[in-house]
């Protein structure tokens, strides 16, 4: 008789090593920055040592953007990326949101032209969705935090 032992589906693929998972995350965060953290950094007195690149369409832009971001779509990152951004400074790039790889697709751009670069994950929908101003062509809005995605009152501690 053969008896056979059920895996979940979680298990079925076994974790990695604590070392082979620690070099994975560490990587992770040398490409990924999170809304939170960019809009803090924004926020915090001083340069915050990176520029934010929305590289969506001008329409998507004059829907809504990051304040002080640089508007660069990805297709234009090629010809004109040496005019709006300098090579020393590093750049964070957004897109839709976790749905669209736009951001993805610019950063790698930028990386072929020689720029150090992180992808803020969530994008322009999760600055929305967790309550941080942004800009529109008919001003500065800002929406209530879904309580979903962020802390509504607070830090989420993470």
């Amino acid at each position: 008789m053969t008896t056979t032992s059920t895996v979940n589906p979680v298990l079925r693929v076994a974790p990695a090593a604590p070392t082979e998972a620690a070099a994975h995350f560490r990587a992770s965060l040398a490409f990924h920055a999170d809304v939170s953290d960019v809009a803090a950094a924004l926020a915090a007195d001083g340069d915050p040592g990176f520029v934010v690149l929305d590289s969506r369409s001008t329409e998507s832009w004059d829907q809504g953007h990051v304040p002080g971001a640089v508007h660069l779509p990805t297709a234009l990152i090629p010809e004109r990326a040496r005019q709006l951004l300098d090579r020393s400074v590093p750049v964070v790039t957004y897109c839709w949101g976790p749905g669209c790889n736009g951001a993805t697709r610019a950063a790698l751009a930028l990386a072929e032209l020689g720029y150090q670069v992180k992808e803020m994950l969530g994008g322009f929908e999760y600055w929305v969705r967790e309550g941080f101003e942004f800009e529109t062509r008919r001003g500065r809005e800002r929406r209530a935090a879904d309580s979903l995605t962020a802390p509504v009152d607070g830090d989420c501690g993470c």
